[in-house]
């Protein structure tokens, strides 16, 4: 298949897999066999892997190229787009039933997809998520939410979404969980991942695809295994995604009604984003070591003082995990 931006191999499956696994890869060659390997070793399903090699300079797609398993398709991104870019090319290829989103330096579980499908199936759902463990070096896994919390939650609404993602009110929130969708769905609502953003794709995708009236099941059961990365936090959220993100929640109300609860939620959302984006400026201030920076932003948002209390290193930590997954797959 070739298309604008993109360039393909695509050979048309004989027959329609259960899921489509989507992988935007930047420079991931040292991690990209394992999350192929994982999604390859799905059981009672069938798969295709699409990898999105978005202009990667670390032989990425020679490695992807020479798999060798059919199962496995390349596409190469001409210009960098980002990882909402990259996924939506992914999108636009899958043939699966369902698609599922996994980041080239994750993994899931060999019983996850078949788990999801029949979750989804029993409550007629169009969109289906579950428990991740966290994997940080040298520490053993944690699983982010606890299995009977989940199992009290067999549906995941639109209020319950927005409101885990108020920023600053939690280190995990439900923008972590890795949806897999119905390609059907996805068709006809002709929902995509924002390109315009870095940082929160995936959180306007999901909050898209509940406005629009998708029903969402949760598998209480741990199938994906997010691994952190070491790096700098600073580096991860800055500014001008927190930017990007207000502007995006904006366009998201204007695009759909709300119910009450729904508003409610996001209201306090967007009272947290304006505030993260003021403590976010404060720490600038603060490491530049700028008095009248520090006192622009104290009197015109004093609520992001308090945040100091916290060493700013935690609080930069919280921020990003009530924020946003970080963007790891694409750059």
């Amino acid at each position: 298949m070739t298309d604008e931006g993109l360039k393909s191999d695509h050979v048309l499956p004989e027959s329609i897999p259960d899921v489509s696994f989507v992988i935007a890869a930047y420079n991931a060659r040292e991690t990209i066999g394992r999350a192929i390997d994982s999604a390859l070793a799905q059981v009672g399903v069938s798969v295709e892997v699409i990898v999105v090699d978005d202009c990667s300079s670390d032989g990425t797609a020679e490695l992807v190229r020479y798999y060798g398993d059919p199962r496995v398709r390349l596409i190469e991104m001409v210009r960098n787009g980002g990882p909402a870019g990259a996924r939506n090319t992914g999108f636009t290829a899958a043939s699966g039933r369902w698609i599922a989103v996994l980041d080239s330096d994750d993994e899931v579980k060999k019983d996850r997809s078949a788990a999801m499908i029949a979750c989804a199936r029993r409550l007629e759902a169009e969109i289906v998520v579950d428990n991740l463990d966290v994997v940080k070096p040298g520490e053993p896994a944690v699983t982010m939410f606890t299995q009977r919390d989940l199992q009290h939650r067999p549906s995941l609404t639109l209020a319950e979404f927005i409101e885990s993602n108020v920023i600053f009110r939690s280190t995990f929130n439900f923008g972590y969980m890795k949806p897999m969708f119905l390609r059907d769905f996805l068709v006809r609502t002709g929902l995509r991942f924002d390109e315009r953003l870095r940082i929160g794709e995936d959180y306007l995708l999901l909050a898209s695809a509940l406005a629009s009236g998708g029903r969402c099941a949760v598998e209480p059961s741990v199938g994906y295994v997010y691994h952190i990365r070491e790096g700098s936090i600073s580096r991860v959220l800055e500014p001008q995604h927190v930017r990007a993100m207000i502007d995006a929640d904006k366009g998201f109300v204007e695009a759909y009604p709300l119910d009450a609860k729904a508003r409610r939620a996001q209201e306090r959302r967007s009272r947290s984003l304006i505030e993260a984006g003021a403590f976010l400026s404060l720490v600038s201030h603060i490491k530049h070591r700028s008095l009248p920076g520090c006192l622009k932003v104290a009197i015109a948002h004093p609520g992001a003082l308090r945040h100091l209390k916290m060493p700013i290193a935690a609080r930069l930590r919280r921020l990003i995990g009530s924020a946003t997954r970080p963007a790891k797959a694409s750059s």
